[in-house]
């Protein structure tokens, strides 16, 4: 891992809009960003920011912040070179952004010649623990039958349209997309700050298709933070990998050098799984402790298996109360648990949202799903497939939004996001 290198407040020239950010190509990452070879995602005691530069993208074992905001984007151009560019120019957009300084840099925000090159409503704020993290849908390879940018031949095998499980209600204009960015930190406003300038600077290249905010994070990444509660008021991830069980990142996160001759541009990188889940929080306010702790398979107040202990115990499924196993057959603790799913187990940044209230007056609310797995072949399918056809929590659940998207290593100075796959 590395540390955070000393920020730069060296200015940089910007260009506006993307038709000139192909400029970027041999500035990306020179000045003020040091070159680092480890991962991204580590700040030095005190520092609120965070690498962009690494072996891995940074937000992924980067500790999970308290806010997100997740937008899907669709190409809307033919020209190769043209998204090219733009994922050059989000490249030195994201390097500022993650230093805290404003996109362009600080002089650029003082022109009064033309239009700012940074929106400006974080301007004073720090960089909160931004981290910005790129993906790649498979429909940025082929859509409808189109090799769209000469990229078809390296699509990596795992990479496609999820399929439709058991109880989904997907909604298409919340599902899918040919880019992904996931930018959490700690501040609401610096997270949409970032994806703001990211879409501007995507004019006429990209739209945005759709986007999720979410706060509270409903899953830890590190074995410094307390496991958080989601929306049912349960402890939830509890037995999901952390950044330091190193040889379970390597096992279930990172792609690796011969996982897809087709697609060696994806090694040291991972696939990102996202899912919206739609609580029915009404129903579960109305259901009882016993049965909420049954279907969850914990006690609510310690996190603790039913089967006794405290949060970290390893849940007993043999253990027989008087009317049958006291961790029951279709609790999500047991469904979702290595042992019943092939010693697979999850790496997730997930969290809470809350979108208002629906037609009938019920909230529009759950827990926005975020997994990174290394082959969602066998790391996540199989699993999503056994929770939505036996899991009891099902009957509280709705997924209405889904999306894969292969998320490419981290980058060196002087690179830029994708580089290795347009290469």
């Amino acid at each position: 891992m590395s540390t955070a290198s000393p920020k730069s407040g060296i200015s940089r020239r910007r260009l506006l809009g993307v038709a000139g950010a192909g400029a970027l190509t041999a500035g990306v990452g020179v000045g003020g960003f040091k070159l680092t070879t480890a991962d991204a995602g580590k700040s030095e005691a005190g520092d609120p920011s965070y690498d962009f530069y690494g072996t891995h993208q940074a937000g992924i074992v980067t500790p999970a912040q308290d806010r997100l905001h997740f937008a899907s984007f669709d190409v809307i151009t033919d020209s190769r070179e043209d998204l090219v560019a733009l994922l050059q120019a989000w490249t030195q957009a994201a390097a500022e952004m993650t230093a805290g300084t404003p996109v362009g840099g600080e002089e650029a925000a003082r022109s009064y010649d033309s239009p700012p090159a940074d929106t400006g409503e974080a301007l004073g704020l720090n960089a909160s623990g931004l981290t910005l993290t790129f993906g790649f849908g498979p429909t940025l390879f082929e859509k409808g039958g189109q090799d769209r940018f000469g990229l078809k031949e390296r699509q990596p095998k795992a990479l496609r349209e999820l399929p439709h499980f058991p109880a989904d209600n997907l909604d298409p204009a919340r599902s899918n997309g040919d880019l992904c960015v996931q930018a959490c930190a700690h501040d609401p406003q610096v997270a949409v700050h970032a994806i703001r300038n990211l879409a501007r600077l995507g004019f006429g290249t990209v739209s945005m298709r759709w986007a999720q905010l979410g706060f509270g994070r409903t899953s830890s990444t590190t074995t410094s933070q307390s496991t958080p509660r989601n929306l049912l008021g349960f402890k939830d991830g509890t037995a999901n990998v952390k950044a330091e069980e190193t040889d379970d990142l390597d096992s279930f996160v990172w792609v690796g050098e011969d996982d897809d001759p087709r697609a060696t541009w994806l090694s040291g990188g991972s696939y990102l799984v996202a899912r919206r889940i739609n609580m029915h929080i009404e129903t579960w306010d109305r259901t009882s402790l016993r049965e909420q702790e049954n279907l969850v398979g914990r006690d609510r107040p310690e996190g603790a298996p039913l089967s006794g202990g405290t949060e970290f115990t390893e849940p007993d499924f043999d253990l027989q109360g008087s009317d049958g196993p006291l961790m029951a057959v279709d609790s999500h603790v047991r469904l979702a648990h290595p042992s019943t799913n092939n010693g697979t187990r999850l790496f997730r940044r997930g969290y809470n949202f809350t979108d208002g209230s629906d037609a009938l007056g019920r909230l529009d609310a759950g827990l926005f799903f975020i997994a990174f797995v290394r082959d969602p072949d066998t790391h996540y399918i199989p699993m999503q497939n056994q929770l939505s056809s036996q899991d009891g929590l099902m009957e509280y659940l709705q997924h209405t939004g889904s999306g894969l998207f292969a998320v490419p290593p981290g980058i060196a100075e002087g690179s830029w996001i994708g580089e290795a796959l347009f290469a």
